[in-house]
């Protein structure tokens, strides 16, 4: 038996104070994976944010939000850190916390299943119409996005001579014209004629872009071919699908690689955005 002399440890079920001793071998390595995880990822985010911001150029200021998930993977990986602030919080709370990450982790991996699954949407031949989506018209000339659009819309309308073409895009305060007019010129210039070609340069959305390109064209009887980037087919799709447009197919156009992460978030967060608000 252990004699109780000064300095000496006392039975923990003696003691009147709890030791919090460190964790050693196995169980110390599990711990520590999810904070070297989350500081990781946090890196990761910070540097991809960093990266647009200098080096990639962006036509909207969603970048930002790469910073803000690098700071709360910061703040994840700092929590998971500090075994005792963890080990305080009650039970139930950390598996409320882990169900809702979980179910996080679900939606966005169906969601973007669903993006990715029409990456490759081809059309069939034939169509009434063709509408080109837009995108942001810079001072010289359509954005990366857009010139795959207008490109793809290209191969299309020289293939389908009877096709007349839809440019669909309002002028924004950054915008030399409007979408519509600068994608019009830029069919022209490629040998379109203008008679086949209608602009529509009201809208400022998705939404929008099908909503006035409608007021063209009989939705319920016209064969429609939405052109925009492989990562907007999707959304755009389900939207003119949900408004009314009854025979609708997706081409989708190339995008730009080291934009795709970022352009792949913004689209999950317009689906969800749209599925809440039933527009999708």
């Amino acid at each position: 038996m252990w004699k109780r002399k000064k300095g000496q440890l006392i039975p923990l079920e003696k003691s009147k104070k709890v030791i919090y001793l460190e964790s050693r071998g196995r169980r110390r390595q599990k711990k520590s994976i999810g904070s070297i995880c989350f500081a990781a990822l946090g890196a990761v985010c910070l540097l991809y944010c960093l990266s647009i911001a200098l080096f990639m150029g962006y036509g909207t200021s969603f970048f930002a939000v790469w910073g803000v998930l690098a700071a709360a993977c910061g703040l994840v990986s700092f929590i998971l850190s500090r075994r005792r602030l963890v080990q305080r919080l009650p039970g139930a709370l950390k598996v409320f916390i882990v169900m809702i990450f979980t179910a996080g982790l679900l939606c966005f991996g169906i969601v973007e299943g669903l993006i990715c699954s029409r990456f490759q949407a081809k059309a069939q031949p034939g169509a009434d119409y063709v509408i080109v989506l837009g995108a942001q018209w810079k001072m010289n000339g359509p954005s990366y996005v857009l010139k795959k659009r207008l490109d793809k819309s290209l191969e299309y309308l020289r293939e389908n001579p009877d096709t007349s073409v839809i440019v669909s895009g309002g002028q924004g305060s950054d915008e030399p014209v409007s979408e519509a007019q600068g994608m019009f010129e830029y069919l022209v210039a490629a040998g379109i004629e203008q008679e086949r070609i209608l602009l529509e340069d009201r809208s400022t959305s998705t939404y929008e872009n099908l909503y006035y390109s409608a007021a063209l064209l009989d939705k319920e009887k016209d064969r429609v071919v939405l052109v925009t980037n492989n990562f907007h087919v999707f959304r755009g799709e389900k939207i003119a699908e949900k408004m009314g447009y009854a025979h609708v197919e997706g081409l989708a156009a190339a995008s730009y690689p080291a934009m795709l992460p970022n352009n792949m978030l913004r689209e999950f967060l317009g689906v969800i955005k749209d599925f809440w608000i039933g527009k999708l």
